[in-house]
C-alpha cells in the first residue's frame, strides 16, 4: 500500500513541526502509547509549560491528538497520543507537493 501524498501545505507544516528535536522526542515517547502531560514532562525532563507549547504545535499539524480523561479522584487529565502518519519523500513527491502549495513564495534572490 502506498502512502498518500500530502498536500504541499500539509507537508511544509509537518516538516516544520518535526524540525524541533523536542517535538521529535515527544513523538518517540508517545509511540509507546497515550500519556498525560505531567507524566510525559517528567519522562522527557522538560517543563510542563514548554511541553504544552510543543504538544499544541504537534496537534495543529495533525501529528498528535488529545482527549480529556477524568481520574478516579475527579482530576481532569489531558492525554495525548500519536496519530498514524508516514511520509515517503522523493524528488517527484516534492514536485507534486509544490503544485498544491498555497503558502506564499518568499522573495526571489
Amino acid at each position: 500500500m502506498k502512502d498518500p501524498a500530502p498536500t504541499g501545505d500539509a507537508l511544509v507544516r509537518m516538516l516544520a513541526t518535526l524540525s524541533n528535536p523536542h517535538r521529535v522526542r515527544v513523538i518517540a515517547a508517545l509511540q509507546e502509547g497515550p500519556n498525560y502531560v505531567s507524566q510525559l514532562a517528567r519522562e522527557l525532563g522538560i517543563a510542563r509549560a514548554l511541553l504544552q507549547v510543543h504538544l499544541k504545535k504537534l496537534e495543529a499539524a495533525g501529528l498528535v491528538s488529545s482527549r480529556i480523561q477524568v481520574s478516579d479522584d475527579g482530576k481532569a487529565m489531558k492525554f495525548y497520543e500519536v496519530n498514524p502518519f508516514s511520509v515517503h519523500l522523493t524528488p517527484e513527491r516534492l514536485a507534486t507537493a509544490v503544485e498544491t502549495l498555497t503558502i506564499e513564495k518568499g522573495p526571489s534572490r
